[in-house]
């Protein structure tokens, strides 16, 4: 039992750093994307795909997270907050890709 808990122990530490390191890409995001949109010529094509590829990418991940019996409610906050800031980031980037 106590190797279990260790086990759950750490899944739940790398679990969360993953969680943290999925949020900080959605920041680096963001901010390319409000970067853009103030500066409408940079808004390319080449531009375009990647971010939305880059989107893309990241949503799948976010989509993917199954969340196991062990999780807290807290972290589970994080997951729902994470994909409706996905969802937020698409309508950002819609937006400053038509600006």
């Amino acid at each position: 039992m106590k190797q279990q808990r260790i086990m759950e122990e750490s899944f739940l530490r790398a679990h969360r750093e993953f969680i943290t390191n999925l949020t900080a890409s959605l920041e680096l995001l963001d901010k390319d994307i409000i970067e853009t949109k103030e500066m409408q010529r940079i808004c390319t094509d080449e531009w375009c795909q990647a971010t939305e590829s880059n989107l893309d990418e990241v949503a799948k991940l976010i989509f993917s997270i199954s969340e196991p019996r062990w999780l807290t409610d807290e972290d589970s906050k994080r997951i729902k907050m994470l994909r409706q800031r996905i969802h937020d980031l698409y309508a950002k980037y819609k937006g400053a890709r038509t600006a």
